[in-house]
Parts: C-alpha cells; structure tokens; sequence
C-alpha cells in the first residue's frame, strides 16, 4: 500500500490550527464586545481584547508601523517553515513546524485583515494576570516545545552514537 508522504499530515494539521484559530476568533468578535470579560473559573477568564503587538504586547504602543512589520516576519517566518515541512522530517519536527506555521499564519491574518490579533485567554491569579493569548499562540509555543524536544533528542541519540563508536 503507498502511503501519501507526511508533508500531508503536516500540511493539514497547519491548515487546521489556521482555521480553528480562525474560527475561535470571528466567535468571539461577532458574539463580545471588545473589552468582554467572563469569568469561567476562579483563575481564568474569557475576554475579548486586541493585541497590536507581539508577544506580551511587545510594540504594542508603537504607533501602527509594527502591523507590517510584524505581518512580514510572520509571512516570511511561514515561507520558511511551509519550505521545511516539505522535506522529510521526524515526527516531533514535522509536529513543531506545523503548530508554528498555524500559529504564525493565524495571527497574520489578523493583522492583515484586522490590523490587530484578537486575544480571548486570560490566566490570572490573585490580582496579577498574564497577559490574554490565544488558540494560535499556543500552537506557536506548544510548537517551539516540541522543536527543543525534538532538538534534545536528536543531541541525545547523537551522543549515543559518538559514545558507541
């Protein structure tokens, strides 16, 4: 039987990260207010807030310029990792460039369509929020995780092999 090449998976699951993400946000913009806040536990809340900076509201003061700055690095950041996962990968790489390239690419369509991400998870306790996030964010860094696991591994079995010869 012949199996269609893992870039398909790979592929796929960017493309599904991109539309949930995607999906999650337009929810939340046509059915909240911005400045929407609900509390679902006693440390998390929904909320509907604008991002116009990075990580952290990195820039986020800076005056409009840092949309397209922050949309190039994103297309050029997904170029790049579109490119990689058409190579063969191992697993845990395929994995991390997938969630990244999801995440990337769902916050660029934000920009590039909104001129700002939309944020809806806020972790919070006893007064002190981190900062609201959202479903393409944690693909970014479940992505990166993966990407130094994956990096861990690799010195590993390298070290192995060294030893062994």
């Amino acid at each position: 039987m012949n199996h269609p090449p893992r870039r398909v998976q790979w592929y796929s699951l960017a493309i599904a990260v991109v539309a949930s993400d995607q999906a999650i946000k337009t929810h939340i913009d046509m059915t909240t207010p911005l400045g929407w806040s609900h509390q679902v536990t006693s440390f998390f809340n929904l909320v509907h807030v604008l991002n116009p900076g990075a990580a952290f509201s990195f820039l986020a003061g800076a005056g409009g310029w840092q949309r397209w700055f922050f949309l190039a690095i994103a297309l050029a950041a997904s170029i790049w990792l579109a490119w990689q996962l058409y190579r063969p990968l191992q697993r845990l790489e395929g994995l991390s460039y997938s969630l990244i390239l999801g995440g990337a690419l769902g916050n660029a369509i934000d920009r590039a369509m909104r001129g700002q991400v939309i944020d809806y998870l806020d972790f919070h306790l006893h007064g002190w929020h981190w900062p609201a996030f959202n479903l393409a964010d944690m693909a970014i860094v479940g992505g990166a995780i993966a990407l130094v696991l994956q990096s861990l591994v690799s010195v590993e079995k390298h070290s192995a092999a060294k030893e062994s010869s």
